[in-house]
């Protein structure tokens, strides 16, 4: 006997990218004239590296929403994992970005150039603020899209950061260097971070383990259930990286009737939901018969 369950959620995933996408798009406009206005490359840089994630952000934004469509004949488990798509792109992006990062700044740091400072210092905290808004927009989004997305922002924020500290040092001081040597500081850390956000992206589309589901604890809670004499065959993954699947083999007595195997279905998927399970999948078997595992 086999059987299923599964819940949908709400989440505002599509809603946060595309405030951010408008936020970014605009200023990289602003940024682009004031580049030019100061002569700064550091800020054209940054300019055209804000284009980039504006249009990583459309596509973030359109697979948001395509995540939200309901499961049909052709995608049985619905359209989420498009989320996963966008966020292996964005981290792609993220990657080429920071490569660029570095690639221009090195040798800025054998020669660099002074820019005007006062105009980097006004677009600088216009930086710092725009962007700023964006990230802590999508701070607490769970989704992996949202955090690849989160990581555009936050490398946009301490671009900024690094940008208005240089032109302030710049401003009184003359030591150019500086800017560069944040730049390549800057881009190291955010490529760590999006190794994380990739090695669980691929987690995801490997069908492996989600990382906060304890396969063990779900076998405990469920051969706690009376009448249930054993359970195998266990199977958890994850569509996204928030809604969750098992399914599992349930071992009982083989003279219980349909009452009884529903009130085990009931509380093995209230359990498992607790748990963080989002789709249950059950089969019920006897003591005498051979499984065969996949």
């Amino acid at each position: 006997m086999t059987v299923g369950h599964s819940h949908h959620h709400h989440d505002h995933s599509e809603g946060n990218i595309k405030v951010a996408f408008f936020l970014n798009l605009g200023f990289a406009i602003i940024e682009l004239i004031g580049g030019l206005w100061t002569n700064s490359v550091a800020i054209l840089s940054d300019a055209l590296h804000d284009l980039g994630d504006s249009l990583t952000l459309g596509v973030s934004w359109y697979f948001a929403k395509v995540a939200k469509k309901d499961r049909n004949q052709k995608y049985s488990y619905g359209y989420k994992r498009f989320s996963v798509l966008g966020a292996l792109i964005n981290s792609i992006v993220l990657v080429t970005g920071s490569a660029f990062i570095i690639i221009e700044a090195i040798p800025r740091l054998f020669d660099p150039i002074q820019p005007n400072t006062q105009g980097m210092i006004y677009l600088a905290i216009g930086g710092v603020i725009v962007n700023g808004a964006a990230a802590f927009k999508l701070s607490k989004g769970s989704s992996l899209n949202e955090k690849a997305v989160y990581m555009h922002l936050l490398e946009d924020v301490l671009g900024w950061i690094a940008v208005l500290i240089g032109a302030i040092v710049m401003h009184f001081w003359d030591l150019p260097i500086i800017d560069p040597s944040l730049s390549v500081l800057i881009a190291i850390f955010i490529l760590y971070n999006v190794f994380k956000n990739l090695r669980e992206s691929f987690r995801i589309i490997l069908q492996g383990t989600p990382s906060d589901i304890n396969v063990k604890k779900i076998h405990a809670t469920i051969k706690d259930i009376p009448k249930v004499l054993d359970v195998h065959d266990c199977h958890t993954w994850s569509l996204d990286g928030e809604y969750h699947i098992l399914s599992i083999h349930i071992v009982i007595a083989d003279d219980l009737p349909l009452s009884q195997l529903e009130t085990i279905k009931t509380e093995t998927k209230k359990r498992v939901s607790n748990l963080g399970i989002s789709h249950t999948t059950i089969e019920f078997e006897t003591k005498e018969e051979d499984c065969d595992p996949c």
